[in-house]
């Protein structure tokens, strides 16, 4: 039986080129004399994002923790939204290893709403902890991969800059956004002073991602990463994958953006799954539970036995998302097993 895996998009397999590409990279010591093909990773990270470093490390969560500690005094407050991903999935780390707190501030539908982000601006009393960085994601992860519209990037950004506070963006999957909205990753990069994304999730490499912002940024963040033992040696051999991930692979996320919709609309007339297919612009679909017969558990654990692998969302919803190696018949026969179990 095949096992349809639609967890996540992290559990693609490198392409057969990607897999060429490793074996013939050029390497060399990335924490010494530095590493060619990592090179050649950053410096095309740097360019696709509009920015003029870059640095790669081996995960998003690291990536993104770099951003706070070189960016945030220790003790520093960082509005983030209440479903962010760095709030929910990344175990607390800006807290545990830098003392960073987060104020959560409800969302307008899945993005941050820019009046709500000044109101949270903290007065500069010797009481009150002090705000230093709004935190964006793009795509919302825990919104169905929807996207944030420029405009409200660009509106986050101005209060941003009247009160003197860095932006982040978590964009683990800009490139995702990028071809939603139909235009280059570098045009929502602009709206944050450093930007984090993936070559590990639609863009199909086996590891890494990476961090883009100011070269004094990039100097200081690569300090920072020495710090919590991120920097890496002969990584070219993975590096090489990013490179053909940055060249190759983003063009066909359409793909996967298509094959969403198509799973959303087999799935939405199914009683038991509540979702909105109008909100599924990316390659994450998030359906909210209501059967009469399992619970998030067991329905989880019955697709599984049929064939169909799923990811748990909240408490009582399950998540799909289409990647790499999914085609269109992996996305029927997922919705004629949905049927056969849930309906």
């Amino acid at each position: 039986m095949e096992l349809i895996d639609l967890r996540s998009d992290t559990v693609t397999k490198p392409s057969p080129a990607m897999l060429e590409a490793m074996v013939r990279a050029e390497l060399g010591d990335d924490d010494r004399e530095g590493d060619p093909t990592v090179r050649r990773l950053q410096d095309l990270a740097a360019s696709k994002l509009g920015k003029e470093a870059a640095l790669y490390v081996p995960s998003g969560t690291m990536g993104n923790l770099l951003a706070y500690m070189t960016q945030c005094t220790y003790g520093a407050e960082v509005i983030v939204g209440d479903r962010s991903h760095t709030f929910t999935s990344e175990c607390t780390n800006a807290a545990s290893v830098h003392g960073v707190s987060m104020l959560q501030i409800p969302t307008t539908g899945p993005f941050l709403d820019p009046a709500r982000v000044e109101a949270a601006i903290r007065p500069a009393l010797r009481v009150c902890p002090r705000t230093e960085m709004v935190w964006v994601e793009n795509t919302q992860v825990n919104y169905m991969g929807r996207v944030t519209p420029l405009a409200n990037l660009a509106a986050i950004q101005e209060v941003a800059r009247r009160h003197r506070l860095v932006v982040h963006m978590d964009g683990a999957r800009i490139f995702n956004a990028a071809v939603a909205l139909g235009v280059d990753a570098a045009r929502i990069a602009q709206y944050a002073d450093s930007v984090m994304f993936c070559v590990s999730k639609g863009l199909a490499a086996p590891v890494g991602s990476l961090l883009a912002g100011s070269k004094d940024f990039i100097e200081r963040a690569t300090w920072q990463c020495k710090k919590i033992g991120g920097r890496m040696r002969q990584a070219g051999v993975i590096a090489a994958a990013g490179v053909v991930a940055l060249e190759k692979m983003i063009d066909r996320l359409q793909e996967d953006h298509d094959n969403a919709r198509f799973l959303a609309s087999r799935l939405a007339d199914l009683p038991c799954l509540e979702f909105d297919p109008a909100h599924v612009e990316t390659n994450i679909i998030q359906a909210r539970l209501r059967h009469r017969r399992y619970n998030q558990a067991q329905a989880i654990q019955a697709l599984h036995e049929r064939g169909l692998w799923v990811l748990r969302s909240a408490a009582d919803g399950l998540r799909f998302v289409t990647h790499y190696g999914i085609e269109r018949r992996h996305c029927q026969q997922a919705a004629a097993i949905c049927r056969e179990v849930l309906a």
